[in-house]
């Protein structure tokens, strides 16, 4: 996680809001905790802080856009 702040609402927000886009389920996976990257409030109780690794995963092939423009949002810090 590139963000200074890590994910915290604004960015939870677009994430869920690109993960709702996708036809299949997104999910964000830290550690060994895995959840819905749809919900903002599940985003968030994942409490990534700067430097945090997370793993993005679809469940469907047809969401790559959708997997890459996550990725790269979190990969560019969210745009902070």
């Amino acid at each position: 996680m590139a963000n200074p702040l890590g994910i915290h609402a604004r960015p939870a927000a677009l994430i869920a809001k690109l993960a709702a886009r996708a036809e299949g389920k997104v999910w964000l996976i830290k550690e060994d905790e895995i959840i819905d990257a749809v919900s903002i409030i599940d985003i968030l109780t994942l409490g990534c802080a700067k430097g945090s690794e997370v793993t993005l995963q679809v469940e469907n092939h047809l969401d790559n856009a959708v997997f890459t423009e996550i990725a790269e949002l979190i990969e560019q810090g969210i745009h902070e």
